[in-house]
């Protein structure tokens, strides 16, 4: 019985060695290969910088053998700027019409039952109210 135990534990010291000598490979391995993609990426960008360089390379080649090509500009001493065109203002008197009619128009509608015609109602008689206080700063002016 005895002679089985050491057999046993003989064979499981010997299973547990050759497991961790795989362990090691395997780690390597997988430790060589991760290296190895490293090198293969450093290689592709070495081999792209190596193909933008030679396109720089090429692109000042055909600019150096384009012929240049010379601009003249020619000055006119004659102006022909037409006069800035004014722009017309409004009036006091129609800008107090404009805003008498819709205060007016927004008052009256609040006010009477009927709206539209409190509305209407409203928007004359603020826009005849607010004409005259036009024409009146208009005057002062």
């Amino acid at each position: 019985m005895r002679y089985i135990y050491v057999v046993l534990v003989s064979l499981m010291i010997i299973s547990c060695k050759k497991a961790d000598q795989q362990g090691v490979t395997d780690s390597q391995m997988s430790i060589d290969s991760i290296k190895q993609v490293s090198v293969d990426s450093m290689k592709m960008e070495m081999v792209k910088q190596q193909t933008i360089d030679s396109m720089r390379v090429e692109m000042a080649n055909q600019k150096a053998a384009t012929p240049t090509q010379t601009v003249v500009v020619e000055k006119s001493t004659q102006t022909t700027t037409p006069a800035p065109v004014a722009k017309k203002k409004w009036s006091g008197t129609a800008k107090g019409a404009v805003i008498g009619a819709g205060v007016g128009a927004v008052t009256g509608a609040v006010v009477s039952k009927k709206k539209g015609t409190g509305a209407i109602i409203g928007g004359l008689a603020g826009a005849g109210i607010g004409a005259g206080t036009g024409a009146i700063i208009d005057g002062k002016k």
